[in-house]
């Protein structure tokens, strides 16, 4: 199929999910970004707070997808300046000698086999006076299998932050700058007509608006390696053309053997998936990470194809309905047999 028929034809598909979830209340709006190469499309359903269009340049948070558009871009950073050894242990970098976490490796964390507490909670730490990082990796470990762990990628930012010297916004930031994002961020936002809100956790109480809605990452004051992050469907398309360019040789932060392997099979995921650096793959080769708010970004570095998507889906609770039509919608676009419809 050539790329404008895939473009709108894909387009059409996100845009009819989006507006029956809209009319149907699952969530107030949404926006996406469908691309392949230099040609991108943009669609943007429904409201963000009940009064203002939704729009490609509406902040979201991200949540989970803060994973791969932070940390792992800058786990790739710090590789290729000789700074960080994936198979190192985390002991090698940090005054953690002697922790049961201190001998846990970066590639275990990014393949989500670190055995570390998968507690997301951080609460019973909260006062105590001791160091985060002591107290996630002075857990006892758990035994060995895959396991997804938000707390590894507490764990990757707070690292970054000891390597670079610097808070990891800052060092997100810069790389964000260099990979052509403009309006991508850790919050807090402004409460505005240009960012989505998230969920109202109180009945009868404003959402979150503009500060992030991941309890761990609000305790860290918005600021964390796994989620915290905010950015626009434009962002995220910039996002998706800087990392697809990096793994068909083009210059960035990371080098492209770090993106090639981050997009290989490491580790059996279950339900037909496999885990990647960071990432998750398909057996049709669509590499993809998913945020709790509502938020995905699906990558098919084959064909150099990709497809965003952003909403505030726990906006109207935690059950997020129709997300799994939206993003199997986005998924399927991107398999092999949807690129060969119409040749």
């Amino acid at each position: 199929m050539r790329d404008g028929d895939w473009l709108s034809e894909t387009g059409t598909q996100i845009r009819r999910v989006l507006k029956v979830m809209v009319e149907t209340g699952c969530l107030p709006g949404g926006t996406a970004v469908i691309g392949s190469g230099g040609m991108w499309e943009f669609v943007a359903v429904g409201r963000i707070d009940g009064e203002t269009d939704t729009a490609p340049d509406t902040a979201y948070d991200v949540a989970s997808l803060t994973k791969v558009m932070a940390s792992w871009p800058l786990v790739g950073q710090a590789v290729a300046e000789g700074m960080l050894d994936l198979d190192a242990p985390l002991a090698e970098y940090l005054p953690v000698g002697g922790l049961p976490g201190g001998g846990v490796t970066t590639r275990q964390i990014l393949t989500h086999t670190s055995r570390l507490n998968p507690v997301s909670w951080l609460e019973p730490y909260a006062g105590s006076g001791r160091d985060l990082l002591e107290e996630i990796l002075s857990e006892p470990l758990e035994e060995p299998g895959y396991r997804y762990i938000d707390r590894g990628f507490i764990v990757l930012g707070l690292l970054m932050e000891r390597l670079y010297g610097t808070g990891l916004d800052r060092l997100a930031g810069d790389l964000w700058d260099e990979m052509g994002l403009r309006s991508t961020s850790y919050g807090p936002l402004p409460r505005s007509p240009g960012v989505a809100p998230t969920e109202s956790r109180l009945a009868g109480a404003a959402p979150a608006w503009g500060v992030v809605h991941d309890e761990a990452a609000a305790l860290m004051g918005g600021v964390a390696g796994h989620a915290g992050v905010f950015t626009t469907a434009i962002d995220l398309g910039a996002f998706a053309r800087a990392v697809l360019g990096i793994h068909d040789g083009g210059c960035g932060p990371m080098t492209p053997s770090y993106v090639r392997a981050s997009w290989q099979p490491h580790v059996d995921a279950g339900s037909g998936l496999w885990r990647g650096l960071g990432w998750l793959i398909t057996s049709e080769g669509v590499v993809h990470h998913n945020g709790f708010t509502g938020t995905s970004l699906f990558l098919h570095p084959g064909s150099g194809r990709y497809v965003g998507v952003l909403t505030n889906a726990v906006h109207h609770g935690r059950d997020r309905t129709g997300l799994v039509d939206l993003r199997e919608a986005a998924r399927s676009a991107l398999t092999p047999q949807a690129h060969d419809s119409a040749q």
